[in-house]
């Protein structure tokens, strides 16, 4: 036998080679496709390799293979060293750090659980739902989770600003510009906030802030404002007085300011009306305070 027919180093024999599962659509239904007997062999051929990928993926995810595979893997991540042992915290000025604990640690232990070890391996731990969980919180605006190698995790809060007081029927709680409600406050710690009472209030705030800013001379004065029937503003001044705002944004500024503008040349806050109503465009009704023994008047229907 000559070099021609065997190579050195070769036994002389071919190897076997593993042939393509060969498909071949019956003639009959092959002269009725747009396509010769080849091409529709191996269209066919192409189906029936995709459907015995498709079946393989199927029974992968049934036996769970990919998820036990990554668990494998995050243990031997762990046990080459790379797991948590600790994590860090910053950004966070007012809201309570154990509720941003109470997230981390859960995640870590069913971390370490899942690689079946005393500490979480770094890459089963599963960040994004570590920040997803702290967005549920009020006073999160944003969360920003991260892995710092070898064994530390770290957590940056991003916290919403407060804002105003809201009084409702929950009874006093925080909430920033949005209205995004923060936390409860206890009457004896309240902040130096402006107080919004009433259903609904704390989706308007940033309408009043933008309002009462535009009056300088009696933004300083509001002690609270009240949010009527879902509909306007009730304004009440450190000196008692009540001025009632028509609806609309609009409509409310435009008597806000006319009132602002009144009480600079005549001073009408603090002379002890009890209450203004700038309802009507047209005029501004006044009720004074009752003398003892006078009769009581129906006041106007609120609204």
């Amino acid at each position: 036998m000559s070099a021609a027919h065997v190579r050195r180093g070769s036994s002389g024999r071919s190897k076997p080679r593993l042939a393509a599962p060969k498909v071949s659509v019956p003639r009959k239904i092959a002269k009725r496709l747009p396509v010769d007997q080849a091409r529709a062999n191996k269209l066919a051929g192409m189906v029936f390799t995709a459907f015995v990928l498709a079946i393989a993926i199927v029974v992968m995810i049934a036996l769970d293979i990919p998820a036990k595979a990554e668990r494998a893997a995050g243990s031997a991540v762990g046990r080459a060293g790379f797991t948590v042992s600790g994590y860090q915290i910053v950004g966070i000025a007012n809201m309570d750090r154990g509720l941003v604990d109470r997230v981390v640690t859960g995640e870590l232990h069913r971390a370490a659980d899942e690689a079946g070890s005393v500490k979480a391996p770094q890459t089963l731990v599963d960040v994004a739902a570590i920040r997803s969980r702290l967005l549920n919180f009020g006073w999160v605006k944003d969360a920003r989770v991260s892995r710092r190698l070898p064994d530390t995790l770290v957590i940056d809060i991003v916290e919403r600003r407060p804002a105003a007081l809201w009084q409702n029927q929950s009874g006093l709680q925080l909430i920033d510009e949005d209205g995004v409600v923060l936390d409860r406050v206890a009457v004896d710690r309240m902040p130096d906030l402006p107080l919004l009472i009433g259903a609904g209030a704390n989706g308007h705030e940033r309408q009043l802030r933008e309002m009462i800013a535009s009056v300088p001379t009696l933004a300083p004065q509001l002690t609270s404002a009240t949010w009527v029937g879902g509909r306007r503003w009730d304004l009440n001044f450190q000196s008692g007085e009540v001025v009632a705002l028509p609806e609309g944004d609009k409509e409310a500024r435009t008597a806000l300011a006319k009132f602002a503008k009144l009480d600079k040349s005549s001073g009408l806050l603090g002379r002890g009306i009890v209450r203004f109503d700038m309802r009507d465009p047209k005029q501004m009704v006044v009720r004074l305070p009752r003398a003892p023994g006078e009769p009581v008047v129906a006041a106007p229907p609120e609204g």
